[in-house]
């Protein structure tokens, strides 16, 4: 009888599960590169199209009473949504498809990880797949000579805070779609998002309540935090945004690991 029962295996360390599952993701992506054009592609054009091109008929942007050509108002934004594209795009889609078709969560659940070490490690693969569109749209805005101050180097890091917030609320939201039509009422978030953040205009456009409300939608948080750095306007705001963020994400993978037993250990 001894001979016949199988050895139980300890749990594995975070660390070690984590990377287990980034490397998973990167063998699957290695052979489909191509995809991820499209997520540094996007904001490209934006700023290209929006950035440069409209910026022919506006001069400058007055930002915390520093006169700012309207490209480099522009790109530090674009900085920020490639980062919230590619985090979403990862953690909405794909974790749907993994979840309810696949099952994969299920076969890694027959293994010694946990639905923490699920979520960990789906969320900072979507985080990094998030900030490589970040890092390759940071040396395009060097490139182009936008960045005039050393703490623009921190706007990567930014990069990666906001994947991780993202990955970790979207992934949640995700635990609880049923079907692809779902996934409307993600677009139906995603676009007010990217146009109503300060992303082509400043924030002092909105008045009263509504200005309020906008200053409190996590995407406004990253544009502005990419932008001070990139200026060199990094202050106390900034450290509010940071907080902000790091508990979007705190809060996000708390509800994820909180999902996941339910819809798997249940």
């Amino acid at each position: 009888m001894a001979a016949l029962t199988h050895p139980v295996h300890p749990p594995l360390g975070p660390v070690r599960a984590a990377w287990l599952l980034v490397t998973r993701s990167y063998i699957v992506y290695r052979q489909a590169w191509k995809l991820f054009l499209t997520g540094f592609l996007e904001p490209v054009f934006f700023l290209f199209s929006i950035g440069i091109g409209v910026g022919q008929l506006i001069e400058t942007f007055e930002v915390n009473g520093r006169a700012v050509p309207y490209a480099e108002f522009v790109a530090p934004a674009m900085l920020a949504v490639s980062a919230f594209n590619g985090a979403l795009m990862d953690s909405t889609y794909n974790v749907f498809f993994k979840l309810k078709y696949d099952k994969l969560y299920d076969q890694m659940l027959a293994t010694p990880l946990t639905t923490a070490d699920i979520a960990r490690g789906e969320i900072i693969w979507g985080q990094l797949r998030g900030s490589s569109y970040s890092a390759a749209f940071l040396l395009l805005m060097w490139a182009m000579g936008m960045l005039h101050s050393w703490t623009a180097v921190l706007a990567l890091p930014a990069a990666l805070l906001i994947g991780f917030a993202f990955s970790a609320v979207c992934m949640a939201a995700t635990t609880w779609m049923t079907s692809w039509q779902d996934f409307d009422k993600i677009t139906l978030l995603q676009l007010p998002l990217f146009l109503f953040s300060a992303t082509f205009f400043p924030i002092t456009t909105y008045d009263g309540w509504l200005r309020w409300v906008v200053e409190a939608t996590p995407l406004y948080r990253g544009v502005v935090l990419c932008r001070e750095l990139t200026l060199g306007q990094a202050g106390w705001a900034s450290v509010v945004s940071v907080i902000y963020l790091v508990v979007m994400g705190l809060v996000g993978l708390y509800v994820v690991r909180r999902r996941l037993d339910t819809l798997l250990l249940t």
